[in-house]
C-alpha cells in the first residue's frame, strides 16, 4: 500500500491473529487511501467476526470508515456475552469440532455439525441459509463474506472450547434434551417401545429411557452418566441461572453416541 499512514492498536485478545512485529503496543500501518477499516483489519489477519468496537481517535466508527492520515485506530475484542440478532441462537460447527458439538448438544444447545469436510463454500452457505453462527478454528473460513455470523474457537481443548462458547454467546441451556449424535430432540420413551433397540443386559438393568425423535437412537442412565453429569453440572454452575436443573428426561447416551464427548 502507498497512502495515508495510520496508527493501530489491537486488543490483546486479538494479537494472535496478527504478525509478530505488530503484537505489541501501537504500530504504524500504511493504507491505500480508499480501503475501509474493515478491509484494513482483515488484511492484518483478524477475522471481522472477532473484531468488536472500532475506535478512531476515541470515537466509535463502522467498519465502512475509510481511515485518514494520522488517525489512531483501536480494534477491540468482541464484548461478552455477544448479542447475535435473531432467534433462536443456533450454531454450525466444522469437521474439526465434533467433541464440542456433542457437548453443546448435551447441554441442549442447537449445534449442527458436519462430520465430513464439505468445503468452506458449503459451510459458509449453510451458515447463511440456516442463520447459524459458524464455529471454527479455521481463520480463513471466518473471512468468508457469505457467512451469516461466526466465531473463532480459540482453544484446541474441548473443555476450554465449551467454556469459551458458553461465555461468549450465553445460549439457553436445557441439558439432556438433545440427541448428541444428530442434534434432534429427545422424547420420553416407553421401555416396551424401544426394547428392540436394546441389548439383553440393558433391558434387564434399566427402566427409564428416551429416544431421539429424528434418528431413533435410545438413551438411558448408562455407564457414562457420571462423566456427562459432571460436564452438565459444571456448565450450569458457571453459565446458567442458579435455579436451573440438571434433571434429565433420560440419562446419559450409549457409548456409541458419546464417543469423544
Amino acid at each position: 500500500m502507498n497512502g495515508p499512514e495510520i496508527h493501530l492498536e489491537v486488543a490483546s485478545e486479538l494479537r494472535l491473529f496478527v504478525a509478530h512485529e505488530r503484537r505489541r503496543g501501537r504500530t504504524a500501518v500504511t493504507t491505500d487511501g480508499s480501503s475501509t477499516l474493515g478491509h484494513v483489519v482483515e488484511s492484518l489477519g483478524i477475522p471481522l467476526t472477532e473484531a468488536g468496537q472500532i475506535l478512531v481517535d476515541g470515537r466509535p466508527v463502522p467498519v465502512s470508515h475509510i481511515p485518514g492520515a494520522g488517525e489512531l485506530v483501536e480494534v477491540r475484542a468482541v464484548e461478552r456475552p455477544q448479542h447475535v440478532p435473531g432467534a433462536p441462537l443456533r450454531f454450525l460447527l466444522d469437521v474439526h469440532l465434533g467433541t464440542l458439538a456433542r457437548r453443546l448438544r448435551l447441554l441442549g444447545v442447537d449445534a449442527a455439525y458436519e462430520s465430513e469436510d464439505i468445503g468452506d463454500p458449503a459451510l459458509a452457505a449453510r451458515s447463511a441459509d440456516e442463520r447459524r453462527v459458524l464455529l471454527s478454528r479455521d481463520r480463513g473460513l471466518l473471512h468468508r463474506r457469505e457467512i451469516w455470523a461466526g466465531a473463532y474457537v480459540y482453544s484446541d481443548r474441548p473443555e476450554e472450547q465449551l467454556r469459551d462458547v458458553l461465555g461468549r454467546f450465553a445460549p439457553h441451556l436445557a441439558p439432556w434434551t438433545r440427541c448428541t449424535a444428530c442434534n434432534g430432540p429427545l422424547k420420553t420413551a416407553d421401555k416396551d417401545t424401544v426394547s428392540d433397540h436394546l441389548e439383553h443386559g440393558t433391558r434387564n438393568s434399566y427402566d427409564v429411557f428416551a429416544q431421539c425423535a429424528e434418528c431413533d437412537r435410545v438413551y438411558w442412565r448408562g455407564a457414562h452418566h457420571a462423566r456427562l453429569e459432571a460436564i452438565v453440572t459444571e456448565a450450569l454452575h458457571e453459565f446458567a441461572p442458579a435455579d436451573a436443573s440438571t434433571d434429565a428426561p433420560a440419562d446419559a447416551p450409549t457409548s456409541a453416541s458419546v464417543d469423544g464427548a
